[in-house]
């Protein structure tokens, strides 16, 4: 009884298998074919419904991103923009099932910023590194594998005795304690300045007074929200990585998936460093002040 039944539910696992390798639909390259939404089994009525919401439901915000970042981060010490924004294009959208394309609308082809959505490519890229050893564990201390920064600023001469131009993230006693995955849980609580912005600039308290004094907390006590530390997170990556992390990106994921090649990541105007005799801008988490991701639907 019990081998007739193991038979049978292995033979229902085979055959599902191979009707879902038979329904596997892998689009070419910029090629995705269309069904309509009764090929798919959507209930049309219902599906346009749901875009007419999504196209009545635009951000509020402007559409000119530094209006829109000067309207949301602008009561923000040292908050001015050091990295490149774009105005985004009209409210769009696409919805794909099985690899099919069954609606869309606005301008899917349209390169824009996607804000804090590049964490997600960030922790992406920390993940492959953790993946090939690079990282071995998410446990160890991020200041284990610190190398020393250089900063690219052609106009700083290096004739001033005593004073270092190399850049450490994690030489202070609370800074050594953080861990990789304090900085991919936003946890650390990381102190310092980086690209010109202190950790305590970013989303402040609203009484200035406690701007310098706020107590520090314990390192992976807390989680806040913070691009300052995200974008310390990056430069550590880019030292364990030793080379541009949206060329890490490309390689390993956007050419793997066969993504588009019109989408870029950028960094600030001032996170440039030297590795390796190369020049090299450390990218940004968002677009906070700028930077980050800019792809298309």
């Amino acid at each position: 009884m019990f081998n007739q039944f193991r038979f049978a539910a292995l033979f229902l696992l085979l055959f599902s298998a191979h009707l879902l390798a038979q329904k596997a639909y892998y689009p070419p390259v910029e090629s995705w074919e269309t069904r309509t939404p009764e090929q798919a089994k959507f209930d049309a009525e219902k599906l346009k419904a749901a875009i007419d919401f999504a196209k009545s439901s635009e951000a509020k915000v402007p559409r000119d991103m530094e209006l829109a970042q000067a309207q949301s981060f602008g009561r923000e010490p040292l908050g001015e923009p050091v990295g490149v924004q774009k105005p985004r294009g009209e409210q769009t959208g696409i919805i794909i099932r099985n690899g099919y394309i069954v609606a869309e609308w606005g301008e899917p082809l349209r390169v824009d910023m996607t804000h804090s959505v590049t964490k997600s490519f960030l922790s992406t890229v920390v993940g492959i590194a953790f993946d090939r050893k690079m990282i071995r564990s998410l446990q160890d201390k991020a200041g284990d594998y610190a190398a020393l920064i250089l900063p690219y600023n052609p106009l700083e001469r290096f004739d001033e005795y005593g004073k270092s131009k190399l850049l450490n993230l994690f030489e202070t006693e609370h800074n050594r304690q953080i861990t990789w995955e304090h900085l991919l849980r936003q946890t650390s609580d990381w102190e310092g300045t980086l690209w010109g912005k202190p950790d305590w600039a970013d989303r402040p308290d609203r009484d200035a007074t406690t701007w310098l004094t706020r107590k520090r907390n314990e390192v992976g006590a807390v989680y806040e929200y913070n691009d300052t530390r995200v974008n310390a997170l990056a430069l550590a990556a880019l030292n364990v990585w030793r080379k541009p992390l949206p060329q890490v990106l490309k390689e390993n994921v956007m050419d793997e998936i066969g993504a588009s090649n019109t989408w870029r990541w950028f960094g600030y105007e001032n996170s440039f460093v030297v590795i390796d005799g190369q020049i090299m801008q450390s990218v940004s988490g968002g677009g906070h002040w700028g930077g980050g991701m800019f792809i298309s639907a």
